[in-house]
């Protein structure tokens, strides 16, 4: 499973088994924060084509398993309505070294914004709302 409706809790996320052969484990959480181009952020809404979103996000974590030798990647992505201060996407890689797993955990981040068809709309304090960064996907 690579996408949720379901509150992403970071120790639960962060709860598997580290592989011996592993020196590191990156990790990335994107947070919605309270602004964005000095607009006054009150919440977010994420919209996917789920089935397209998950073998999208599958095709990455392959994609960067190989590419940067890593043992372990592992993705979810929050959509739907979050507030302030939720996860909205969280990565971490698992390798044997540390330069493999940050490079590839950039790689997934950069990528999933990228391809991956989610839409994010703000919804301001002022009580407008605009859908933000739409160029791919869908």
């Amino acid at each position: 499973m690579f996408l949720t409706t379901q509150t992403i809790y970071i120790p639960a996320f962060l709860d598997f088994s580290i592989r011996p052969a592993s020196g590191a484990c990156a990790t990335f959480f994107g947070i919605v924060r309270n602004h964005d181009h000095g607009r006054k952020v009150q919440r977010l809404c994420y919209e996917a084509y789920v089935n397209l979103a998950e073998k999208e996000l599958a095709r990455i974590a392959v994609h960067a398993k190989e590419k940067f030798s890593v043992s372990k990647v592992h993705i979810l992505h929050r959509y739907g309505t979050l507030e302030i201060g939720e996860v909205a996407v969280a990565i971490a890689v698992e390798s044997g070294h540390r330069q493999e797993a940050f490079a590839a955990c950039r790689f997934v981040i950069d990528a999933i914004k990228e391809s991956v068809p989610i839409w994010k709309k703000e919804f301001y304090t002022d009580g407008t709302s605009l859908w933000v960064r739409c160029t791919h996907g869908g």
